[in-house]
């Protein structure tokens, strides 16, 4: 279905933005790799979280302030107010499995062939129904991949589910046919009517005649002020900075890490 680039490019931004609650609007080629790339996040959480903690054992034991040889030490550049809390990466896909032509009846055991199926909850459902079907505890969505024609609907009736602390919702294939224009102008004049809620970027694979781009939606109403250097780039060693590293240590040496401990 014209995911073959797509697929490790919503496999890459898990990967960066490390999301919580991950849910699929159609299921297919897109699954094994939205399911993968929160397995790796998770065992790169956990190895980087203990990897931070003996740096900052090592640096705060010595007597030094936290500074630039802490913050580019293995591993570099990492927040410790990022591993604080467990990370526990959860994929939900929706999908009624009604396209005669869809790999999505396939996913399944492809899914048990990568060791991946326990990750992945499945809620065979129409959309309409699903919101109701998706579990108690999944909400603010972190990151949704619609690959799906109700896209129309998903924007009206989940827009509000998606965390607004910067959520994506990533649509498929919204350019070059006139239904799909159509839905971009849409949520182009909603964006007008709504200063803030939200940013747009679309993407075109220019070589295909259809199935040939995405459409990125991230929600900004409610984005927290993550600003954590000053003016030049250079890190802001603040007493909060080393609080949190004082806290995660803690947190590791009484757990082990800050995510679960799990080889």
């Amino acid at each position: 279905m014209g995911t073959e680039v797509v697929g490790p490019l919503l496999a890459n931004l898990v990967q960066l933005l490390r999301p919580e609650r991950v849910l699929e609007v159609g299921m297919g080629y897109t699954t094994p790799f939205l399911a993968g790339a929160l397995a790796d996040a998770e065992d790169a959480v956990r190895l980087e979280s203990r990897a931070l903690a003996a740096k900052t054992r090592e640096h705060l034991g010595r007597g030094a302030e936290l500074d630039d040889a802490w913050l580019l030490a293995d591993p570099p550049l990492v927040s410790p107010s990022h591993h604080l809390e467990p990370y526990l990466p959860r994929l939900v896909a929706v999908d009624n499995l009604s396209i005669a032509d869809s790999s999505a009846d396939r996913v399944q055991e492809a899914l048990r062939e990568l060791d991946l199926d326990a990750r992945v909850t499945v809620v065979n459902s129409d959309l309409k129904d699903a919101a109701e079907r998706l579990p108690e505890d999944f909400f603010p969505i972190d990151f949704a991949w619609v690959d799906a024609w109700e896209c129309l609907y998903f924007f009206d009736r989940f827009w509000e589910l998606i965390n607004p602390d910067g959520g994506l919702v990533v649509m498929h294939y919204l350019m070059t046919y006139p239904e799909g224009e159509a839905l971009l102008r849409y949520i182009e004049k909603f964006q007008q009517a709504n200063p803030g809620e939200l940013e747009v970027v679309s993407l075109l694979e220019s070589q295909k005649l259809m199935q040939n781009s995405i459409t990125v939606l991230r929600r900004t109403s409610g984005v927290r002020d993550r600003r954590y250097a000053g003016r030049g780039g250079g890190i802001r060693y603040s007493e909060e900075l080393r609080q949190d590293a004082e806290r995660h240590l803690r947190l590791a040496a009484g757990t082990g890490a800050a995510v679960p401990a799990h080889d």
